[in-house]
């Protein structure tokens, strides 16, 4: 299935590891031009030249913090060496653990910055190169946590639940120019963070952290396991391609069936 994505170039945040390196990865298969932005140099630079040979494509490895105004000024500078963009998938992100009485006012403005505003810095940008082009598409990585909060990460939680909304309303602004905005709320997605995490919390007990993360997901419910970051990787794919050209505005959740409203 040929899905239009030959020759298109995409800006993809936290593109070095987990979601965003396996979103780089699908795009790069359909024969998409790839700018990879995260903040280790070392490690996106092996990425991105394992994702050229293996694929056959065009990447630039961008190193950057898009928690920073200038992070984000220097990621739309480096769209030069394509033409533009024409594709932005926000992915950056991390996950947070505290309580609202505890964290710092220092946390909630990094948390801000890196969920938010790097979105809006971002879409200031490039939108208007993808409007110079013809049209784009901008994809939100937020989470199932904009809406099912989790009761230790409330900064995570408010930030991605901003995040959503940043979409559903860029998208209105945008729709005219044939620019295509939509979010994704992930459930449980296997990434190199979960697995760190599962070994900390397991080293002292016998090491079982895949029993650790296998009872994570009963807990959540629904499939009751992990999604890998490919699967995951599939639905932005797709979303970018024109195979999706009526979908805008939209909040789509690939939870595996976590999500307990409609």
């Amino acid at each position: 299935m040929d899905l239009g994505l030959a020759g298109k170039t995409a800006v993809i945040t936290g593109a070095s590891v987990g979601i965003g390196l396996a979103v780089a990865e699908g795009l790069a298969a359909e024969g998409a031009n790839i700018v990879m932005a995260a903040r280790g140099g070392e490690r996106l630079s092996e990425e991105a030249t394992r994702v050229a040979n293996a694929y056959g494509a065009r990447t630039l490895p961008v190193s950057c913090d898009v928690a920073t105004a200038d992070g984000c000024r220097d990621l739309v500078e480096s769209t030069d060496a394509f033409g533009g963009a024409d594709i932005l998938i926000n992915n950056a992100g991390t996950g947070s653990n505290e309580t609202i009485a505890e964290a710092g006012d220092d946390k909630w403005q990094y948390y801000w910055d890196l969920h938010v505003m790097a979105a809006v810095r971002l879409a200031r940008g490039l939108v208007p190169q993808m409007r110079a082009r013809g049209g784009g598409v901008v994809l939100h990585n937020a989470s199932i946590c904009a809406v099912q909060p989790l009761w230790y990460e409330p900064i995570y939680n408010v930030t991605k639940a901003a995040l959503m909304m940043f979409s559903k309303t860029l998208a209105n602004e945008v729709v005219g120019d044939n620019i295509r905005v939509n979010c994704v709320n992930p459930g449980l997605v296997l990434t190199p963070d979960w697995i760190k995490t599962a070994r900390q919390l397991t080293a002292d007990t016998g090491g079982d952290w895949e029993g650790h993360l296998q009872g994570v997901a009963d807990e959540a419910g629904g499939m009751k396991r992990f999604a890998s970051p490919e699967e995951l990787a599939h639905f932005f794919v797709f979303l970018c391609s024109d195979k999706a050209t009526y979908s805008t505005g939209s909040t789509y959740f690939v939870d595996g069936g976590w999500l307990r409203s409609v």
